[in-house]
């Protein structure tokens, strides 16, 4: 008997799947899982974990001290916040009289339980988030009730681009006191950097707007200007970092590609940090010890920077050649992605039912290609938009996450998928 068949618990609601949880599950009625090589998960939301050309020696094991065996403190071990502080200290705040500190840093179990500590840490104000946007705010923005979600509209015809002005005139015309957003953006690519990025911590200082910045691909960027390192964060801009409204998330998930080591951490405000710990010490009581203490050394200078220039000469030849690829298909792109390790694919000039996101999903799960429906992206709490049909419908989001060799062979399904459909239409 499957969970549909059973009688309902009147206690629980029903939780819905986020998109890569719901494609994953239904990759599973199929045969999929990890272990499987006859799969291609172009859904998936992590990075290929293993070693890469230049990079640093992948860690196999983890030592337990004896006092591992004990809670780790709700907000971190205070080296590892120290370490985290260093780190940002020395990639964007060279030569600022303000540096951040161990009292600046909240550690957390992973990118979900940073994000929930810092929403159920915020008072009754009008939060504002953009559409599309990390299939996980959904829930997020929904569950805790003490703040109202208001959507911001990003259009493709123009890039999914929206300036300090657009923001401005948002916090104003809308009355916000702070503004959710993945930089770079999961799924479009799209990356505030450089002036413009300045310029909205400008406006958000001005406002008093605090802005919560998902930076977890904030080391997959595409288009830095020579001879730097490929990384943005916000905390470059930061006047005082005790003072300037500006909250960070980010974690060894996808930047140093360990996801399944469930360390994130929150950067900001020492208030805002000490109220996001109040909040995890009944959300979620704190992380794992023994692997914040593996941590450390991962966040030593040659370390990062080893192994962010292996990382972005590895997945921007895989961006290369998924998004040239997609295209030859009839796959086309608002934008190219300047960030993260995802091509945002419009569908709409495929045959039936390819040219929808859902019809291609269900497609490609024949072949063992697992992508997302662009539909979940349209974050929609509580579902108090109308029930009309999602803005996104016809759009996918494709992961270069997994190795070469599978989206070569994931582009040559896809190709013979796109084939049949031609003949049949």
């Amino acid at each position: 008997m499957s969970v549909a068949d059973e009688s309902p618990i009147t206690a629980f609601r029903q939780v819905p799947r986020t998109g890569v949880i719901f494609v994953t599950t239904e990759a599973q009625r199929l045969g999929f899982s990890q272990k499987n090589p006859d799969w291609c998960n172009l859904g998936q939301g992590q990075p290929e974990t293993g070693a890469l050309p230049g990079a640093p020696p992948r860690v196999q094991t983890i030592p337990v001290d004896v006092d591992d065996q004990e809670y780790a403190p709700v907000q971190g071990l205070p080296e590892l916040r120290e370490a985290i502080a260093n780190l940002y200290n020395r990639l964007y705040r060279k030569g600022k009289k303000s540096q951040y500190t161990a009292e600046n840093v909240s550690v957390s179990g992973g990118g979900r339980a940073s994000l929930t500590r810092a929403a159920a840490a915020l008072g009754h104000i009008n939060l504002g988030h953009f559409l599309p946007d990390y299939t996980a705010y959904e829930e997020l923005l929904d569950i805790f009730k003490a703040f109202t979600p208001i959507p911001i509209l990003l259009e493709g015809d123009r890039g999914y681009a929206f300036s300090a002005d657009d923001l401005r005139r948002e916090v104003l015309g809308r009355g916000l006191s702070a503004v959710l957003l993945s930089n770079p953006c999961n799924p479009t690519g799209k990356v505030i950097q450089g002036k413009e990025l300045e310029k909205w911590v400008d406006v958000a200082r001005e406002l008093d707007c605090t802005l919560l910045m998902d930076e977890f691909y904030s080391h997959y960027i595409w288009n830095s200007p020579p001879g730097t390192l490929p990384v943005e964060s916000a905390a470059r801009y930061v006047n005082d970092v005790n003072r300037d409204p500006v909250v960070l998330f980010d974690g060894l998930t996808k930047n140093w590609r360990y996801p399944g080591w469930r360390v994130t951490w929150t950067v900001g405000p020492r208030q805002v940090i000490d109220a996001v710990a109040s909040a995890g010490s009944f959300l979620d009581g704190g992380g794992n010890k023994p692997v914040q203490r593996a941590a450390i050394p991962l966040l030593e200078e040659g370390f990062v920077v080893q192994e962010t220039m292996a990382l972005h000469k590895a997945f921007q030849e895989k961006r290369d050649r998924l998004l040239s690829g997609l295209m030859r298909l009839g796959v086309r792109s608002d934008r190219t992605p300047d960030g993260t390790f995802y091509v945002w694919g419009d569908v709409s000039h495929l045959p039936a039912p390819l040219n929808d996101g859902m019809g291609f999903f269900r497609a490609a799960l024949e072949k063992k290609v697992i992508t997302v429906p662009g539909e979940f992206f349209d974050v929609n709490p509580g579902k108090r938009r109308a029930a009309r049909a999602s803005r996104f419908r016809q759009y996918v989001r494709f992961s270069f996450g997994p190795s070469m060799a599978t989206l070569e062979t994931a582009l040559g399904r896809l190709e013979q998928l796109i084939t049949d459909a031609m003949k049949a239409a």
